[in-house]
């Protein structure tokens, strides 16, 4: 009979732990079910590089991400697919169960914000524009551009060399970084446009070819004008004219410009940039000129342009002599003082 009674007692004990290690099992599947807890449709949670386990379900538990925290090791013992959790910033939404955290967490799939640099604008404000985005680390606050450029590895001026486009990062990712993927990108653009290039062209360089892309992007941002202009400008520097390009002028004055040019503004011998007193290409470009803009430059169209003025509708009268060129000018006027009037 005692051999009876303790079979049937070792039996219930299998049963009785069966019966909590399946219940168990379910109640560890509940949990990583569970939708996490967030105060706003999506945040942000950093897990620190070295982070343990048991400092992980800590970190849960300060910042209220789910009740009963303390089940995370049980669960990753059952799911051991859970354990390799990586440091990183991770984006959290509130549709997201815990299953799905660890997941996340797993994945090192860290959150990626996004700065757009845009074509047309200068370094110093690319730069501005650095320093306003999130999560990025900021080395380069008190350089001058000269010194950015060095960090680049750029020779010469930083202006014109770094591409527009829309650059992802993850945070801690430092400007520097941001900026090198930029020049990098223009880099090759530039070498593959310059060996592209049309034959004959007035350029002795890529970095020439560069600085007429940064004027036509000054100039224009209608697409299909582009080319026109820069058969203008290539017009004149093959008849050794003066480009006589505003832009360049505005850009070498800097904080000097105040919405407008005078005459003695276009007079100014000291201004290096002012293609109305200099022949041939500025020093250096004067923004950063976008694909569209490096293509014209290297292929523009086959005109005898050689001058071009606003229309008025956000585009250009282009004329091939001074006086068809000085009647689209009054006739600029003219709309301009009927539109004011």
């Amino acid at each position: 009979m005692k051999k009876k009674y303790l079979i049937t007692f070792i039996v219930i004990c299998i049963l009785a732990i069966g019966t909590a290690a399946i219940s168990a099992y379910w109640y560890l599947q509940n949990f990583a079910q569970r939708t996490i807890e967030l105060n706003e449709p999506e945040q942000l949670f950093v897990l620190k590089r070295g982070t343990s386990i048991a400092n992980l379900v800590k970190q849960v538990e300060q910042e209220s991400l789910m009740t009963d925290a303390y089940l995370i090791p049980y669960l990753m013992k059952i799911h051991p697919e859970l354990q390799g959790i990586k440091s990183g910033t991770y984006q959290l939404s509130a549709t997201m169960t815990v299953e799905q955290f660890l997941q996340l967490l797993v994945s090192g799939k860290e959150v990626q914000f996004a700065i757009k640099f845009v074509e047309g604008k200068q370094a110093k404000e690319w730069l501005a524009t650095l320093k306003n985005m999130p999560d990025i680390e900021l080395t380069l606050t008190d350089k001058s551009l000269g010194e950015v450029a060095k960090q680049l590895s750029i020779e010469g001026a930083i202006e014109g060399w770094l591409y527009p486009d829309t650059y992802h990062y993850t945070p801690g990712t430092t400007d520097v970084a941001i900026l090198n993927r930029a020049y990098q990108k223009m880099k090759i653009a530039l070498q593959t446009i310059w060996d592209e290039r049309d034959e004959g062209l007035p350029y002795q360089t890529p970095y020439q070819l560069l600085i007429m892309a940064s004027i036509i992007e000054k100039e224009t941002g209608v697409d299909d004008e582009r080319s026109k202009v820069s058969s203008v400008f290539v017009n004149r520097l093959k008849y050794k004219m003066k480009l006589q390009t505003d832009p360049t002028v505005i850009y070498g004055m800097g904080e000097q410009y105040k919405g407008r040019l005078t005459r003695k503004d276009l007079q100014d011998k000291e201004n290096p940039y002012n293609t109305y007193v200099i022949y041939g290409l500025p020093p250096t470009p004067i923004a950063m000129p976008s694909l569209a803009s490096l293509q014209a430059a290297a292929h523009p169209a086959t005109t005898n342009y050689l001058y071009f003025v606003a229309d008025g509708q956000g585009g250009h009268t282009f004329t091939t002599n001074y006086a068809d060129h000085d009647k689209a000018v009054k006739a600029y006027w003219r709309l301009m003082s009927s539109q004011n009037n």
